[in-house]
């Protein structure tokens, strides 16, 4: 944990002292943390593998351990958060939480309430099916035509992209993102229109049931941060400079190979 450290200290100026390295002395946020010993980490636990919630309140995924490697930075434990895709932003603002993570895109209507951390993966929306229909849903224009349902989970931006982009398909709204799957397996819809590295993962949970339909090549690019409140630049600073690191010296890679390969 403690490895980053001498990195993070030299990056940062101020007066305060946080975990034994220096602390930007405006920031709100990193002295709440420093007197509390907690970071608070909202999340909505349905987006693996970078979440996951279980039903007996054990918390995973990439983006689960990638919080518990900054409270480490940070000298203090995590505390997670629920939320939902349609209250995250909200939660975010409300300070219910310090960091928001768990596949959370950068988007313009965040952007003006909220702080993004530089990004940390790339990524874009593309169909998941069920194998048998993969070859039907390539386009747009595949999937948007009567009789076709597209489930969605509501409130994120897969049910924004899928009311944009879709008006002779059905659209099923679902709210358990964790079940949404089961849905088009079981044939109460036709296809999901997701981020890749979620269909990829979720197609490798059900081989030969399940399919991702060109996760290489997605509809749209878009790029995954972590958010933070506005107006506390310090703190979203202090993590940039974790989050940099921590994508360079291999931390994430770790975190991400029992979940991706």
């Amino acid at each position: 944990m403690r490895r980053r450290h001498g990195i993070l200290c030299s990056a940062l100026l101020g007066a305060a002292l946080l975990a034994g390295c220096g602390a930007p002395e405006g920031s709100p946020t990193l002295a709440r943390i420093a007197d509390s010993g907690e970071l608070r980490v909202c999340s909505t636990g349905d987006y693996r593998p970078l979440t996951h919630l279980a039903p007996d309140g054990r918390w995973s995924g990439i983006d689960v351990d990638m919080a518990g490697d900054l409270a480490g930075e940070l000298g203090a434990r995590v505390t997670m958060v629920e939320t939902t895709w349609a209250t995250l932003l909200d939660d975010v603002v409300a300070d219910r939480c310090d960091i928001a993570v768990g596949g959370v895109s950068i988007t313009p209507d965040r952007a003006e309430r909220a702080a993004f951390t530089i990004p940390y993966l790339q990524d874009g929306k593309t169909p998941i099916t069920r194998c048998a229909d993969a070859g039907r849903f390539g386009t747009l224009a595949e999937i948007d035509r009567p009789g076709v349902r597209a489930v969605v989970n509501p409130g994120g931006t897969n049910e924004r992209f899928a009311r944009e982009h879709f008006t002779k398909a059905t659209i099923v709204p679902h709210p358990d993102n964790n079940t949404i799957f089961d849905v088009i397996a079981d044939g109460g819809a036709d296809l999901m229109v997701t981020d890749a590295i979620e269909t990829r993962w979720q197609a490798a949970q059900r081989p030969g049931e399940l399919c991702a339909v060109h996760p290489e090549a997605p509809f749209t690019e878009s790029e995954k941060a972590y958010l933070t409140r506005a107006g506390d630049p310090d703190f979203t600073a202090r993590v940039d400079d974790w989050l940099r690191t921590a994508r360079t010296d291999g931390t994430w890679d770790g975190f991400a190979r029992p979940w991706l390969g």
